[in-house]
């Protein structure tokens, strides 16, 4: 049986685990966190291709025991004028709408079905390096410890060391805007929750949703220079407030008056991308997720688009006779969808393309009516028939 290290724990790493368990294949996770990480990052979306994809790993119970559904959207201008009210995804199956989730929940809900199932999965291993050998690859961890097998996977992130081995010079730039999340359970706003209310501000472009406990969920995407690494390491929320509210003021909107409400807990990060063209493997070794396609956060897709990898890959593995040829067909059925991906929000984080009104923003990237991701996202179907871009 091929045995398989999945470096990282996130949510790629762990639903290419439970894929892989799936497809009948031996595989291992090895995470650098101590634990389930539930104290790490914001909150995400996860779209009705994300949700699609977790039903094909059995695993939309879950998922849907966390968070709230967001079947519909609406869209306001910088006047808080409504100009679009639409169904959002697949919002008529309650197994595909989409769900709003902490970060961290979402993780620790995916690592516990995993270890349900009996999956190995190992923290504290932070990765130091890995050997490609003509038979066999080996990892080895800052504890000392050595693990071996016939594929690694790099789920290991933004910052990917699996990457370093694979593609030296590939690192993230920035995508031209800072990233804001916070929380408050005194907001003044009176939406019903299963709502997400899109802001096409002046200064910032602005989401919210009210959860089912009335606590609401924001996020500010603002243009100019990018946070730096001494403020994400000291952070500041404060003053990262009163410079969002100073400049959300410029419109009529609810967003100044939310984010003025959230006393405490605001984070925040920069827009990043890799570029598209990146190389995603080398010999044994191959990166998925963010460690191979990371995108800015305009589209919403990053945690969707590495559930759809953590399916495909699998059905490239089982459905072809050597590695080689699985990562072939795998490379071949992703990398036209997720650097589409990457090229439509990284348009929009920097300005050069208008989201639609009705879509808030939503390319075809993001939209999972396309018969031929319908087909390879299905686990009943052999890759090899549908194999080619699903953009």
């Amino acid at each position: 049986m091929t045995r398989i290290l999945v470096i990282g724990g996130g949510i790629a790493g762990t639903a290419t685990a439970l894929a892989l368990h799936k497809a009948g294949l031996d595989v291992a996770v090895y995470e650098a966190h101590p634990d389930t990480a539930e104290d790490i990052g914001a909150f995400l979306t996860l779209a009705s291709n994300g949700m699609r994809a977790l039903a094909q790993l059995d695993a939309s119970d879950a998922v849907t025991a966390i968070g709230f559904p967001l079947p519909w959207m609406r869209v306001l201008d910088d006047q808080g004028g409504e100009v679009a009210r639409v169904p959002l995804g697949e919002a008529d199956d309650a197994r595909l709408r989409y769900r709003c989730i902490r970060r961290g929940e979402l993780n620790a809900a995916l690592q516990a079905e995993a270890i349900r199932r009996g999956i190995r999965m190992t923290h504290g291993s932070r990765l130091l390096s890995v050997v490609d050998g003509p038979d066999r690859v080996t990892a080895r961890f800052a504890d000392g410890s050595v693990a071996t097998g016939d594929l690694l996977i790099g789920a290991d992130g933004l910052n990917s060391t699996v990457r370093r081995s694979i593609a030296p010079g590939a690192e993230p730039v920035y995508a031209g805007q800072s990233v804001f999340y916070g929380y408050t359970r005194s907001a003044p706003v009176a939406e019903d929750t299963g709502l997400i209310t899109m802001v096409r501000g002046s200064s910032a472009a602005f989401g919210y949703a009210v959860s089912p406990d009335r606590e609401t969920y924001w996020f500010a995407r603002v243009a100019g220079r990018a946070v730096t690494a001494a403020e994400l390491a000291d952070p500041a929320p404060a003053a990262w407030r009163e410079r969002l509210v100073a400049a959300l003021r410029k419109d009529a909107t609810p967003a100044a008056d939310i984010v003025a409400a959230s006393t405490d807990g605001i984070m925040a990060t920069n827009a990043t991308e890799l570029p598209p063209g990146t190389p995603w493997r080398s010999g044994r070794m191959l990166l998925i997720g963010d460690a191979a396609h990371a995108a800015s956060p305009a589209t919403g897709q990053g945690a969707s688009m590495a559930l759809e990898d953590a399916v495909i890959l699998a059905k490239s593995l089982r459905d072809t006779p050597d590695p080689e040829s699985a990562l072939a067909l795998y490379e071949s059925c992703r990398r036209p969808r997720v650097e589409h991906n990457i090229t439509v929000s990284g348009q929009l984080s920097r300005g050069t393309r208008t989201p639609p009104a009705r879509t808030g923003g939503a390319p075809a990237a993001a939209r999972p009516g396309d018969d031929k991701l319908l087909a390879q996202l299905d686990w009943g179907v052999d890759l090899r028939t549908v194999a080619g871009s699903a953009d």
